[in-house]
């Protein structure tokens, strides 16, 4: 049984790839008058699989499990002016290898509510650097960033408003509560106009304690939360925003 067999050979073995293409270089199949198109393919540790198998036959479902036999039997042509890269030949989900790429690339957005701000900024100053970990310039619009960093007295009137952030900013992203005040409430925990605790409103994956915490400390919780993304890359369930949100707002 030769690796290119139903069944044979190391499922991500470069002998499970298809022939043809410039120097064996894996490429698109591209279905005649369909936008579909069926690369790059991830499966778990399998031989290759079409991603929608219903793509190849007008609508009727298929047993199209190996690329090669897909080519071969001119339901599907080769494209090689497609990009499809090496994500054909990984055998695990696509998200799994791209959070490796987002652990290193955060795009922060600030949202300073109190004096811990000052701290948030000082660690992106020369001194402090933030940049040489992977964490990019602070962006200004929610749509542009994946991290959400809140720093300072989260108050009840300006709870509705960070929700509404949280929701523009595109999936997956985080939230890192910076201070004790975003943490727990802090000194105004007890006050009327005070939320106690940004986790009552939104989901939060990094706590960064502190009164203020200082910009290493800062620095610190984003490396954890790289961490984080790298030991949880792939599985990142839809959560919803917390059940407290004042009324009113």
């Amino acid at each position: 049984m030769t690796p290119d067999e139903r069944g044979g050979g190391d499922r991500g073995d470069r002998g499970s790839r298809p022939a043809g293409g410039p120097s064996g270089a894996s490429s698109a199949l591209v279905v005649p008058g369909s936008t579909a198109v069926a690369a790059p393919i991830v499966v778990r540790n399998q031989l290759w699989s079409a991603a929608d198998p219903t793509a190849y036959d007008g609508g009727r479902a298929t047993d199209i499990t190996h690329l090669a036999e897909v080519e071969a039997s001119g339901i599907a042509s080769r494209d090689d002016a497609r990009w499809s890269g090496v994500l054909e030949v990984i055998p695990t989900k696509a998200d799994y290898v791209l959070d490796l790429l987002r652990a290193n690339s955060l795009w922060p957005l600030l949202s300073g509510l109190a004096c811990c701000a000052f701290e948030m900024m000082s660690s992106a100053t020369s001194k402090n650097d933030i940049d040489r970990f992977g964490m990019f310039p602070f962006r200004a619009s929610p749509r542009q960033a994946d991290v959400l960093i809140v720093a300072g007295t989260l108050t009840t009137k300006m709870a509705g408003p960070l929700v509404r952030i949280w929701e523009q900013m595109p999936e997956p992203k985080w939230c890192v509560a910076m201070g004790d005040c975003t943490c727990s409430g802090g000194r105004y925990k007890r006050s009327y106009a005070t939320v106690e605790g940004i986790d009552r409103v939104m989901p939060v994956d990094v706590y960064v304690p502190g009164c203020p915490p200082r910009p290493e400390g800062l620095i610190y919780g984003m490396m954890k939360l790289q961490q984080l993304v790298k030991d949880r890359r792939g599985h990142w369930p839809e959560r919803a925003v917390g059940p407290t949100v004042p009324e009113g707002v």
